[in-house]
């Protein structure tokens, strides 16, 4: 047997590896079972270039856990290693690597990606363990190693009597973490970061019910058979050629990913690039409608198929982790506890590629079934309009399928849309006025009266639509948006003809100075004269001044402060409706007065804004009057 002692400087390293390298304690599980694959994937390497001649059989990684005992044991059927083998890995190159790496930790190195070069994640045994032992035979003919050591720099290594191989991993488990020794914690570990390990993971048995044989007496009784618990799936679709799988496989392995989600998603993308980088992944678009407020972090990233964090900030654009899905890369630089991104040139270049990749699927989607692109369109919107306001290369591809539906369910791409209205609704000055609704039901009056005029009305109701049709109007200098409510019809796309009012300029100051005497500051009166049976009031909101509110309650534009201003809105009377007419003209001012307001009444009815007190007393009114 051999004693010795790790030549370190800092005297007892083991708090010092839990309070710096791991935040996290759980995680000494994925990284002892990711050592194992590794040194299993190591021997099938090996093996078939043909330095090792044994065989490889089946392999699997199993984890047993003595409640009694308080042990974990983790064990491999890799390569394993000789005894110079241990006393090189374990204790020189591991620990001088994590002593280099502590006196750096201690002040800025904080990001240092060390976990892979230097064995450190074996070292996270002990934040849980007060003493850990390694059994281990080397695929090589030599005899097995036992290395144990109890968390001071003290260790000692002598032969074992192991005669199959591969290592066992034996944790001690320390007081302050007896919650390890449950099943079921195990059991969720497992799932939670080895759920798509490369190599079968075996954690005790289950029983499975053999079929009914055809011929069987009715008394039979079903066979029942005790089989090995395999906890994962070690050839997840991600690690398949897209030829491969069907369009049921892509379902099924999103229900395997998110088994509390009943609704299948909309469609997939299947990321698979290796060049400038590694990245293979599948994102799913679950159907979103209107709702900003989902839940993030549902991507979740792994590195050669081993868990790492469902916070993808950082390598995949923002807009797209309202997504579902996987993204597995051996590129991503991450820290030494795997748990934080580093700032990195290759992580923007990974997220560029997933942007560009996103593009390319959604234009080939739209061009293959534009049917079924413009039936998805509005449980994808919000995804791709955030995607055009938050990354130009994402903008620059969108006008190939980004659509613009109009209140009658018909779609046009911008370039059509363009096509489609200069004819009709081109205005004086030669501009192009695309007219817009926010709520099909709210605005429906005024939604009318453009159709009448036979002009196209866009439905676009989603939260930023503000912010999306400001940035379209820097880029289509050619190009306004106005909401249908926000003038009078005439006045929506300003022609060379005008209607001649029935009113002299004086009646008009008359009439505007009585009406300004009823109607609330909030309002701004402006007479217009229109057809004579158009409405004789109607409530708009002007364009700029509702945008700026808009944009600035959604956050990322507007004008500062506008978010809390009170609600601003014009009413237009029209000189030549017979209602005016009759308000001008009356002597009585308690009847002036009551018709103002039950018109002004009538107006905000339409507009969804007559509520609460103002309601009830205008249907009092409107009760008094049928009487």
């Amino acid at each position: 047997m051999t004693t010795g002692k790790i030549n370190v400087s800092v005297e007892n390293i083991f708090p010092l590896i839990k309070k710096f390298l791991y935040s996290d304690h759980e995680i000494f599980l994925r990284e002892l079972v990711s050592n194992g694959t590794d040194a299993t994937l190591k021997l099938k390497h090996l093996i078939s270039i043909g330095e090792a001649k044994v065989e490889y059989g089946n392999p699997v990684i199993e984890i047993k856990v003595d409640k009694e005992g308080k042990k974990i044991h983790i064990i491999d059927q890799g390569l394993g290693m000789t005894a110079d083998e241990v006393e090189k890995y374990i204790n020189q190159v591991a620990f001088s690597g994590a002593e280099e790496f502590l006196d750096k930790y201690k002040d800025s190195a904080k990001d240092s990606g060390i976990i892979g070069h230097f064995g450190l994640g074996f070292y996270s045994a002990f934040m849980v363990a007060e003493k850990v032992e390694i059994i281990t035979k080397s695929y090589k003919e030599e005899p097995a190693a036992h290395w144990t050591c109890d968390g001071s720099p003290e260790f000692t290594l002598e032969p074992a009597d192991k005669t199959s191989r591969g290592t066992e991993i034996i944790l001690h488990i320390a007081e302050d973490s007896l919650e390890f020794l449950e099943d079921s914690k195990i059991s969720g570990l497992l799932s939670k970061y080895n759920k798509f390990m490369p190599i079968p993971i075996k954690f005790g048995t289950r029983t499975e019910t053999l079929p009914r044989p055809e011929d069987a007496p009715e008394d039979y009784v079903n066979e029942t058979v005790e089989i090995d618990n395999i906890i994962n799936n070690p050839n997840p679709a991600w690690t398949k050629q897209p030829s491969e799988l069907s369009d049921e496989d892509y379902k099924n392995f999103y229900r395997e990913l998110y088994p509390m989600q009943f609704e299948d998603p909309l469609f997939n993308i299947h990321l698979n690039v290796d060049y400038p980088f590694n990245l293979t992944g599948i994102l799913y678009f679950p159907k979103l409608g209107n709702d900003m407020q989902i839940q993030k972090d549902k991507i979740q990233l792994y590195q050669n198929q081993v868990y790492v964090t469902d916070n993808v900030e950082g390598i995949v654009p923002e807009f797209l982790t309202m997504l579902k899905g996987v993204i597995d890369s051996p590129d991503i630089p991450l820290n030494v506890s795997r748990s934080g991104l580093q700032a990195d040139g290759a992580v923007k270049k990974i997220s560029n590629y997933i942007t560009r990749k996103v593009a390319d699927k959604l234009k080939s989607l739209f061009n293959e079934n534009r049917a079924d692109f413009e039936a998805k369109w509005n449980d994808i919107k919000i995804v791709l309009e955030y995607g055009m306001l938050s990354e130009d290369k994402f903008y620059e591809k969108a006008g190939a399928f980004v659509l613009y539906p109009t209140v009658d369910n018909t779609y046009f791409t911008l370039e059509e849309l363009k096509e489609k209205l200069k004819e009709n609704q081109t205005d004086k000055d030669g501009k192009l006025v695309v007219l817009y609704a926010g709520n099909k039901d709210a605005q429906h009056s005024y939604i009318e009266a453009a159709k009448d005029k036979g002009y196209e009305v866009l439905l676009l109701d989603s939260p930023i639509i503000s912010h999306l049709i400001q940035k379209i109007e820097g880029d289509n200098s050619d190009l306004t948006f106005v909401r249908v409510d926000s003038d009078h019809v005439d006045n929506l796309i300003k022609k060379d003809e005008n209607t001649i009012s029935k009113l002299s300029d004086e009646e008009k100051e008359t009439l505007k100075t009585s009406l300004e005497a009823y109607i609330p500051k909030a309002y701004s009166v402006q007479l217009e004269a229109m057809d004579s049976q158009a409405a004789p009031f109607i409530i708009t909101q002007p364009e700029f001044m509702r945008r700026m509110k808009e944009m600035s309650q959604t956050g990322g534009g507007g004008m500062f402060g506008m978010g809390n201003m009170p609600e601003m809105y014009n009413l237009v009377v029209n000189t030549n409706s017979d209602l005016a007419s009759s308000i001008l003209n009356t002597e009585d001012k308690t009847h002036q007065e009551h018709l103002v307001k039950q018109a002004l009444d009538l107006a905000k009815l339409s507009q969804n804004l007559l509520k609460g007190e103002a309601l009830t007393a205008f249907v009092k009114r409107s009760f008094e009057m049928i009487k």
